[in-house]
């Protein structure tokens, strides 16, 4: 026996449906091709103090020792994409680190994947303690350089929330060979920044492109490297859009196949720092008036 429900009633079941699917779903392109991948990654355990985070590692295919990439997720947390970008730049000869940030603090001591829906992944990721979340990148940075497989040289790469994390970044930690800020803002104090910083930001994205001019002045007064590319037409997250099957918008996907030439073309000219391998994380509180500026989505609320 068919039943037949009202139109209206049908239409508000499916749309129903559907924002369930899409939430559950909406990254499986990025899961298939993470899954399709020949590279070999593993999940590590990383260790400070009492807390343990839960980390993705990709390896190159490749005959020599290879560079370190941490890599520092969406605002989304360690999503199917940020794991798919991982294995992507291991593919172009990089160990690449994900580690989950959210790592302990989802539902039953779970990560980004223990959340119910992206809003709670998203409260949660902007509810992080900015001076945990650079503890968990010196573990991070720490496992990657006693790698045998590593030559030594670190780099950061953030995206969104994870673009103003690495800028952060870049001014508490002595040893990184260069910071990759894609849409994220800058901090107040660049003083203490020791690496070249590169910026990768959307045309169409006035709320993180409006404060690049302000960051060029600090970063010049500073006597800081810092090389920020604006593309035009792309929208905010276009690294992640720009790949995205049901994308829209045909600037995001040139500006993403741009950004990453130029990301791997600067990640393979890097060179191993002038600082000490031993100087590890800037004894300052940079790191504290770094976390001032608010970061991508971040709202007065959350700094």
């Amino acid at each position: 026996m068919k039943i037949l429900l009202p139109l209206t009633r049908t239409i508000a079941l499916a749309s129903l449906l559907f924002a369930t699917g899409a939430i559950a779903h909406a990254q499986d392109w990025a899961k298939a091709r993470l899954e399709a991948s020949p590279r070999h990654r593993e999940y590590v355990q990383l260790k400070r103090g009492d807390r343990t985070i839960q980390a993705l590692v990709v390896y190159p295919e490749v005959k020599n020792k290879a560079s370190v990439v941490i890599l520092i997720h969406e605002i989304f947390g360690l999503s199917d994409w940020a794991k798919e970008m991982a294995d992507e730049l291991a593919g172009e000869g990089f160990i690449v680190i994900a580690p989950d940030l959210l790592s302990g603090y989802g539902p039953n001591g779970g990560g980004s994947s223990a959340f119910a829906d992206q809003d709670s992944t998203v409260k949660a990721v902007s509810a992080l303690d900015p001076d945990g979340v650079l503890a968990d990148l010196d573990a991070a940075a720490d496992y990657g350089r006693k790698l045998p497989a590593a030559n030594g040289k670190i780099a950061v790469a953030g995206f969104c929330w994870g673009g103003s994390k690495s800028f952060a970044f870049a001014t508490h930690r002595k040893d990184l060979s260069a910071a990759f800020v894609f849409y994220g803002t800058g901090p107040k104090d660049v003083s203490t920044i020791t690496a070249p910083v590169y910026g990768f930001y959307a045309g169409n994205d006035a709320r993180v492109g409006a404060t690049v001019p302000d960051t060029t002045a600090a970063m010049k007064a500073a006597g800081k490297f810092y090389d920020p590319v604006t593309y035009d037409g792309a929208g905010h997250g276009f690294m992640r859009a720009g790949e995205d099957p049901g994308n829209t918008n045909p600037a995001n996907k040139t500006a993403r196949e741009q950004a990453l030439a130029r990301l791997v073309k600067l990640l393979k000219e890097m060179k191993t720092p002038a600082a000490s391998l031993d100087a590890g994380p800037a004894q300052t509180t940079a790191h504290k008036q770094a976390a001032d500026a608010p970061a991508c989505h971040e709202t007065a609320a959350t700094m």
